[in-house]
């Protein structure tokens, strides 16, 4: 495969931004398979965003000839407390994002998966934290906090700045040259960029996707101008509110529910979390769009672009009911092979009750 053709893969949405064009390019030429990697606190339950989203860009990069690595960071997830912070659980849900992933079509032979204790056994590892932590400042490090979903404000215990030398030393010792990420993970790539060389080691690429809106009306709403970025990372799709966010494993009434309670102003574009998932979901897999609806409503209507689609609502053709429909029985029939390998699978079942059972009773 040319590099052109790598490069597109790696660029194809819902990947959002590169650091940089030229480094990438450079990678690509010079190295057949590099290696590629994202990394999760495995926290609770799977949802779109996580599994859908991050399942595209794992398939894109397998096609593009990098050596993936699923980094399951369950160390990480401890360190935010995350399911109690009951570490034996935090595994379970590790267990559970493989199962995902796998369930969505991600090729478990060419993806490494890899847990954070393999790795933090290793002193090596501690080293490259301590070098890493060596070279940041306080103040540098709080405005990274974004990346564990913190405020700057909201850092009380030590450990709260240990999150970012570890992330960057995850990133070195796994010999990662491409860092294919959320948007909301920026800030530590970024550090890793800008360290790299000075530690020694390089100065990885930076492949940021984009993370799909929640289905709640934002806290302030219309967005003030000049907050448009503070909304965007406070209205994402998160586990910690599942009434705004259809997991992938939601049977097709469940989603009907969700979707038809999600915000969905009338004939507007922006901050819309429906055609959010319309625009980085449904015409990632269909080239059309069909919306049923009764005749007197203006009968069946086909979208071939999701450029067609934003112009129809804006107009006000397609009425936010219809849209909400239509996007329901889409993914219903999307995550139809999830649902039905958690049914056939008895280890991915067990993994999955045990999460929503320590959510329920959390």
């Amino acid at each position: 495969m040319d590099t052109e053709t790598k490069i597109d893969l790696i660029r194809r949405p819902p990947t959002e931004e590169v650091l940089t064009m030229d480094n990438l390019r450079q990678i690509l030429e010079t190295e057949e398979h590099p290696i590629a990697y994202n990394g999760w606190e495995p926290s609770g339950l799977v949802h779109l965003g996580t599994g859908v989203i991050c399942a595209y860009k794992m398939k894109d990069f397998v096609e593009a000839g990098t050596r993936f690595k699923a980094y399951l960071s369950t160390w990480h997830a401890w360190l935010n407390n995350k399911l109690g912070g009951n570490l034996e659980l935090i595994r379970t849900a590790a267990d559970l994002f493989k199962h995902s992933w796998i369930a969505l079509g991600v090729p478990e032979d060419k993806v490494e998966f890899i847990y954070s204790d393999k790795l933090y056994n290793n002193l090596s590892y501690w080293a490259k934290t301590i070098m890493t932590a060596k070279n940041l400042t306080i103040a540098r490090t709080r405005r990274t906090l974004e990346i564990a979903g913190r405020k700057e404000t909201e850092a009380h215990y030590v450990s709260d700045f240990l999150y970012t030398p570890m992330q960057v030393a995850d990133i070195f010792h796994m010999e990662v040259k491409i860092c294919q990420l959320g948007m909301d993970q920026r800030k530590g790539n970024v550090v890793a960029r800008e360290l790299g060389e000075k530690l020694g080691f390089w100065k990885p690429v930076c492949v940021h996707h984009h993370l799909l809106q929640g289905l709640e009306k934002p806290a302030v709403w219309p967005i003030p101008e000049g907050k448009e970025k503070e909304a965007v990372a406070s209205a994402k799709m998160s586990k910690s509110k599942p009434e705004t966010c259809v997991f992938i494993y939601d049977s097709p009434q469940e989603i009907k529910q969700k979707i038809t309670k999600a915000f969905c102003p009338e004939k507007t574009i922006e901050f819309n979390p429906i055609l959010d998932i319309c625009k980085h979901i449904i015409f990632r897999e269909n080239e059309t769009f069909t919306v049923n609806r009764p005749a007197k409503y203006g009968g069946t209507a086909e979208y071939q672009s999701f450029q067609e689609l934003k112009t129809a609502y804006k107009r006000g053709d397609l009425h936010p009911q219809d849209l909400k429909n239509a996007l329901a029985d889409e993914l219903a029939v999307i995550l139809e092979p999830v649902r039905r390998y958690f049914e056939n699978i008895r280890e991915a079942r067990e993994c999955l009750n045990a999460i929503k059972n320590a959510e329920t009773t959390r």
